[in-house]
């Protein structure tokens, strides 16, 4: 693509913008259509089409292994990020294709990735440590298979400018529900737990964001080790609502220390993944803790570090009077029960009533901050991040 042609993509009106993301459940990638017009804070975006095409389980469980310190082997991440640019790129055609639309007439993939490692904080006396972030998905693969340009890793440029690469999504949560009367947390539950609160009438320097905690990661492993691998997360519920809250188990998993660590924060896998979820359940084993009574403890621990995350970063300052929650949890009734019964006199809705689909929310937002990086206006928002300035995200791939 030469100049001239990025030149003129930056000044089109409107834009057919693909996002794609995959969270750390690893269930599979979330590809978004959108058409979106103008930019920066006046942006609109209109959903064409959303669909998730799940993960085989090999790739899942090749995505975990390159996940670890122990089997993240070199050759395994180097061969699954082109592996998996690949399935990005059939992720795009395949949206682009169910929606009757030539990938000829899209003008942008906005890809989040793969995570695969992310180191948001550490000891300031280990100098062999250092604040890094890892996505995959090859963006090479993405522009050359799909022929459209692709904006990708998003998370490097914030960290470069001193942020914690995360979370990037409340400079989108803004355009889509920002509001004169109401201050609104926008709440997603996916694999982590992340907010954006946007007071009343607020501007971008008063938005409040970081990563709640855990969300469906622990509770995910939990039944896919009670099913013997049947299942690979709880569906509907079904498994917390055989089991009785257990308080003693809840105190133990509130004391956790990432929960009580001062803002800017962000977590991940590194933090509640596979090897804290699985030295748990060892633990609640030899303490002969019923498993379901486990599951329930777990779903509700999701809804209460949400709920206490609010009482100490957001509520002292400022008033939430509406919850807007959107990811996988969403379709857990046990624990969205457990979410109401922490949050009593404060409405929860779904980002379904606004017209996005709550598995939906965070393709959407990459579509949007890939707009905004073709745009040349920054994508993050330093009060959420740390950064120490705000800064245009990604690596613009050339699709022709």
């Amino acid at each position: 693509m030469s100049i001239d042609n990025l030149i003129r993509l930056k000044e089109k009106e409107s834009r057919n913008v693909i996002g794609l993301m995959s969270g750390t459940s690893c269930d599979g990638i979330d590809a978004c259509l959108v058409k979106i017009t103008g930019n920066g804070l006046s942006t609109k975006a209109d959903i064409l089409g959303f669909e998730t095409y799940p993960y085989e389980n090999e790739i899942r469980e090749s995505i975990f292994e390159a996940s670890h310190r122990e089997s993240g082997t070199v050759d395994k991440i180097c061969q699954l990020n082109f592996t998996l640019g690949k399935l990005f790129a059939d992720a795009a055609r395949q949206i682009a294709g169910k929606l009757s639309i030539p990938l000829s007439e899209i003008d942008i993939v906005g890809s989040h990735g793969q995570t695969i490692y992310h180191v948001s904080s550490f000891d300031e006396s280990n100098n062999k440590e250092v604040r890094s972030t890892l996505q995959i998905g090859e963006p090479s693969v993405i522009a050359q298979e799909t022929r459209v340009t692709t904006v990708a890793d998003f998370r490097t440029r914030d960290i470069a400018a001193g942020g914690e690469g995360a979370p990037l999504v409340p400079y989108a949560d803004l355009i889509l529900f920002g509001s004169d009367e109401l201050g609104r947390a926008i709440q997603n539950i996916g694999g982590i737990s992340n907010v954006t609160f946007l007071p009343a009438g607020g501007n971008i320097k008063e938005i409040i964001a970081f990563d709640n905690g855990p969300g469906n990661m622990i509770i995910d492993r939990f039944a896919e080790i009670i099913t013997d691998g049947r299942l690979k997360y709880d569906k509907n519920g079904e498994l917390a609502s055989k089991g009785k809250l257990n308080q003693d188990l809840l105190g133990r998993l509130c004391a956790h220390p990432y929960l009580s660590k001062p803002l800017p924060k962000s977590t991940g896998r590194e933090d509640f993944g596979i090897q804290f979820s699985d030295g748990l359940y060892k633990e609640l084993k030899q303490d002969n803790i019923d498993v379901h009574d486990a599951i329930a403890t777990i779903t509700a621990f999701t809804a209460k570090a949400i709920s206490d995350s609010y009482r100490k970063f957001i509520q002292p300052c400022c008033k939430i009077d509406e919850i807007i929650v959107s990811g996988g949890g969403v379709s857990n009734p046990v624990l969205f029960q457990f979410l109401e019964d922490y949050l009593v006199d404060i409405n929860i809705r779904k980002t379904d009533g606004f017209g996005i689909p709550s598995d939906g929310k965070e393709a959407l937002a990459f579509a949007i901050l890939a707009n905004q990086t073709i745009s040349g206006n920054p994508g993050n928002v330093p009060s959420a991040t740390g950064a120490k300035e705000s800064v245009v995200l990604g690596k613009i791939i050339p699709g022709k």
